[in-house]
């Protein structure tokens, strides 16, 4: 079950550039009931190594805008941080909601 999730989170991340926490935090959620902020951070672990993956693969075509990335990476990092903090401190509903929220706006974002 496990490498099967992994598995399709990876093709979506691969795929899309995005979307790994999208199938990982839903199946350790609500398939082997995993706590939310269990799930989340599990989540983020392995998605550095779907992105490393990736990486390799897009940096081998020579695909990378490297000023874009190191920029957009300080600005991820801060975040990173911020949002680590916020999943510690917020009740587990409201991670719930604001994921909710998140996916249907993806969604919506995806069909337009």
């Amino acid at each position: 079950m496990y490498l099967l999730a992994g598995f399709l989170a990876g093709i979506v991340s691969g795929f899309f550039g995005a979307g790994g926490g999208m199938i990982l935090v839903p199946f350790l959620t609500l398939i082997l009931r995993k706590e939310e902020v269990e799930a989340r951070a599990t989540t983020i672990l392995c998605i550095f190594f779907m992105v490393l993956t990736s990486s390799i693969f897009y940096f081998k075509q020579d695909s990378i805008d490297w000023l874009i990335a190191m920029k957009a990476s300080i600005g991820g990092i801060i975040g990173g941080v911020i949002g680590s903090k916020l999943l510690i401190k917020l009740d587990k509903n409201i991670l719930q909601i604001i994921f909710i929220i998140f996916l249907l706006y993806s969604g919506i974002k995806f069909i337009i």
